[in-house]
């Protein structure tokens, strides 16, 4: 299977998953795996809690989005791939905080024709298996390609794996006789200026809440000008109300409220999001740290300083190094790769 075959396949693939917009997607094809993902999707919350289907679907129509045949050649046009090199086997240990969060790695490792051996988190189990079942049924030569596995990682060339700071470290002595790439906690921070629209705060909630703030690319920091006005930022936050609606969130919510009011700590209160002065870039669920900042060249040389702390950067205003458009922070590209590791670059280059 050459480059282009793998290519068509995950073209084809993001065809199905865009249909994740609409609501009736089991109705609109005949693939019986199609029909098993939409199924496991619908189900997903009774394996996890957090895995609401409004979410499920969110992911599984983003990922779909980026399967363009456009954005798959850019993303791919910049690498070196041959034919000729036996296929190196790959063990990903996957994380499971959102939804399919292990997908990037799963295409990574299969479109540089490569063979993926993946240790599922019990968190998410069932979602990239099904997708890997659909991808079968639309090119059946992955099949020798895929497998997953519930025991321990036997057999490999190389290691992807993604953990909190305690686990990368677990990961770093048992893999380290391995040509690896170990991810640690990283979050999204947004750097505001005081110029915000209603709009602009409508995508910053995007941004905040999408997953109930559980992925790394959430922001879960804010640097804010010296006596910035929260007040318009609030208003729209606080209509996101549907958020707290969600039993695991809102006891988050109430726990994190409870310990603020005990320890008379000054916060902010949205009603479904609290705000506490913090340098710490990783928030607890359901609260968003903050930050003042006077100077926008200090605190970009600042932010450099802390790469390896930082996911990802949303902000308006144009001169935040390195930043994305407020909104964006849920859907990166093909080739904004996780820690800004070039995963494809890695796999190509095993020996």
């Amino acid at each position: 299977m050459n480059l282009q075959q793998r290519i068509n396949a995950f073209t084809i693939l993001g065809d199905f998953l865009r249909r994740f917009e609409g609501q009736n997607t089991a109705d609109d094809t005949d693939s019986k795996q199609f029909n098993k993902l939409v199924e496991t999707a619908e189900s997903a919350y009774l394996h996890n809690g957090w895995f609401i289907a409004e979410n499920v679907r969110n992911m599984l129509s983003a990922i779909g989005e980026s399967l363009s045949k456009r954005s798959l050649e850019k993303w791919t046009s910049k690498y070196k791939f041959t034919n000729k090199r036996k296929p190196k086997t790959i063990a990903v240990v996957m994380a499971g905080n959102v939804p399919a969060v292990g997908f990037h790695d799963f295409l990574s490792i299969l479109i540089s024709g490569n063979r993926i051996l993946a240790k599922l988190s019990g968190d998410d189990n069932k979602l990239i298996p099904a997708i890997a079942e659909l991808l079968i049924s639309i090119e059946p030569e992955f099949k020798p390609l895929i497998e997953f596995t519930d025991g321990r990682l036997h057999n490999f060339d190389a290691v992807i794996a993604t953990g909190s700071g305690n686990t990368s470290r677990y990961f770093d002595y048992y893999f380290g006789k391995y040509q690896n790439i170990i991810r640690r906690n990283r979050n999204g921070v947004a750097v505001l200026t005081g110029k915000e629209t209603e709009e602009d705060f409508e995508k910053l909630a995007d941004d905040v809440f999408m997953y109930f703030g559980l992925g790394c690319r959430n922001i879960s920091k804010l640097f804010v000008p010296l006596n910035y006005d929260f007040t318009p930022m609030l208003d729209v936050l606080s209509q996101r109300k549907k958020v707290a609606d969600h039993h695991k969130y809102f006891n988050n919510y109430e726990y994190n409220k409870a310990i603020y009011l005990v320890n008379s700590r000054p916060h902010l209160d949205a009603g479904n999001l609290l705000l506490v002065e913090d340098n710490s870039f990783a928030s607890p669920v359901s609260v968003l740290h903050y930050e003042y900042f006077e100077n926008i060249d200090v605190l970009n040389r600042k932010l450099l300083l802390e790469t390896n702390s930082i996911q990802c950067i949303v902000s308006s205003d144009k001169e935040v190094a390195n930043s994305l458009p407020l909104g964006t922070s849920q859907s990166p590209q093909l080739w904004d790769y996780a820690d800004g590791v070039d995963t494809v670059e890695f796999l190509i280059s095993i020996k």
